[in-house]
């Protein structure tokens, strides 16, 4: 073979061993490391001037009396087949591989070795969460913040639902407080000493939640290891599915026949288990269209659906603002160490007229965001609203009552065209705040959410003369 042939068929190799999806590791007899591929780089988050050429135990840190695979290979001549493994970069980050570790022998000498690694540090970072986890809720109906009678009837109705094993279904728009729910419903129920697991489903990519869901055995794929699935970790007690419509329809199948069989199969295992977990699951949209759209079966729906609470978004339960905004100056007092006593009435008005869409945690947002602009004020006035509400909110704060705008208005007969009537209703509105400003322009412009060349302009637009 010529030199070419070689030149050529070693750079393909060089090409493979760095495109194939995992990862690759080889050292030289001495430790020193000779191969470092692309997915490598990734798993450990280094740089190959990090690692290559020097030796392995000079770059990476174990856990005390752990040794490295690679090691083991190198001087035992020990071949390692789905060996999990743990150990720290070189910036002290923890990464853990699933390893298939074997030596390379030359002549009857062990002249390197070469690891094939498989990153399984999300999934094991998670299983750490969830296990952590399991008894830690947090919320009970007490929790729950309301005085409104949307709100009142669907608490009632979550408490008469604590008192059996049948699945829930939680609809309700983001930020309406369904895990605050859910977690209510576990905890006033028979199973409050058991587990609450929780998972959404929405946040693990399809190629991780089938295993996180209902475990895996030891060679199901390269890098399985035995791992309890959560309907396993929930035994007994509440497993929350959130936004179970993110699921894909392949694996809403495979969940369906668990709540119909109460039995749970490891991935790879052919054995069945039975499994006594109460599933909860939340849905973010209306389930009608989730299953016209196709993201959500229709069995799967009758099936956990046996209680459907309708969590009312916040918009249709105004009355409860004032209750919220207290709890919410409360809960940030504390952490902030400040003494905010409260909105200011106007302010507290204007929460009536906005629509809002991030539901609850829209209005915590804004009250946290509020609170960090206080220095040494008791109340939160309307200067102190993130500046996208300003917007919202200005025309509905200190502003005449539409009818008395109404009656300006038709004090001038002659003006009727409707141009005409805009520009007398917008010069009232600018004029009424700069009395309120002093004629000061730039408070005046940041209290209708403009720029102080665009009050400047409208100022001479509508022939408004400055004091």
């Amino acid at each position: 073979m010529n030199k070419n042939n070689l030149s050529f068929i070693n750079d393909l190799y060089k090409k493979i061993i760095d495109e194939v999806d995992i990862g690759i590791h080889a050292v030289d007899k001495n430790g020193r490391t000779i191969i470092y591929n692309k997915k490598m780089r990734e798993i450990e988050s280094m740089d190959s001037k990090d690692v290559l050429h020097k030796n392995l135990l000079d770059v990476f840190m174990f856990h005390e009396n752990q040794n490295s695979t690679l090691v083991r290979a190198l001087q035992n001549g020990e071949k390692a087949i789905n060996v999990k493994q743990t150990y720290f970069n070189n910036k002290g980050t923890e990464i853990t591989t699933v390893n298939h570790t074997f030596p390379f022998i030359q002549n009857g000498f062990i002249q390197g070795a070469v690891e094939i690694a498989k990153d399984i540090t999300k999934i094991e970072r998670l299983m750490r969460q969830k296990s952590a986890r399991k008894k830690e809720t947090f919320f009970t109906f007490n929790s729950i913040i309301g005085k409104s009678e949307p709100i009142q009837e669907v608490i009632e109705l979550s408490k008469r639902a604590s008192r059996t094993s049948s699945s829930i279904l939680i609809t309700g728009e983001t930020g309406t407080g369904k895990e605050l729910f859910a977690q209510s419903i576990h905890t006033g129920s028979p199973r409050s000493s058991a587990p609450f697991v929780s998972q959404n489903c929405a946040a693990i990519p399809d190629t991780l939640i089938e295993g996180l869901l209902f475990g895996t055995v030891k060679g199901a794929f390269t890098g399985a290891t035995d791992t309890p699935g959560l309907f396993e970790q929930a035994a007994g007690g509440t497993l929350l599915l959130d936004e179970i419509n993110s699921l894909n329809i392949h694996l809403q199948a495979k969940l369906l026949r668990v709540l119909q069989e109460k039995k749970v199969k490891r991935l790879g295992s052919p054995k069945e288990m039975p499994v006594d977990v109460r599933v909860i699951a939340t849905i973010n949209e209306d389930p009608a269209e989730a299953i016209a759209q196709n993201r959500l079966r229709k069995d799967l729906y009758y099936r956990l659906g046996v209680v459907t609470l309708f969590i009312p978004p916040l918009r249709e339960r105004l009355n409860d603002i004032p209750l919220l905004v207290k709890r919410f100056i409360a809960k940030y007092n504390k952490l902030f160490q400040m003494n905010v006593l409260g909105v200011e009435q106007n302010v507290l008005n204007s929460f009536n007229s906005y629509h809002w869409p991030g539901n609850v945690r829209e209005l915590e947002h804004l009250i946290e965001a509020s609170m960090n602009l206080l220095l040494d004020e008791e109340w939160i006035q309307f200067d102190h609203l993130p500046f996208q509400y300003r917007k919202h909110f200005m025309v509905k704060t200190d502003l005449p009552p539409a009818s008395d705008l109404i009656s300006f208005v038709e004090d001038e007969p002659e003006k009727t065209s409707l141009k005409n009537q805009l520009n007398l209703v917008e010069k009232h509105v600018i004029e009424q705040y700069l009395h309120k400003n002093h004629f000061n322009i730039s408070s005046t412009a940041k209290q209708l959410g403009l720029s102080r060349q665009s009050l400047q302009y409208r100022l001479k637009k509508l022939g408004i003369g400055l004091k």
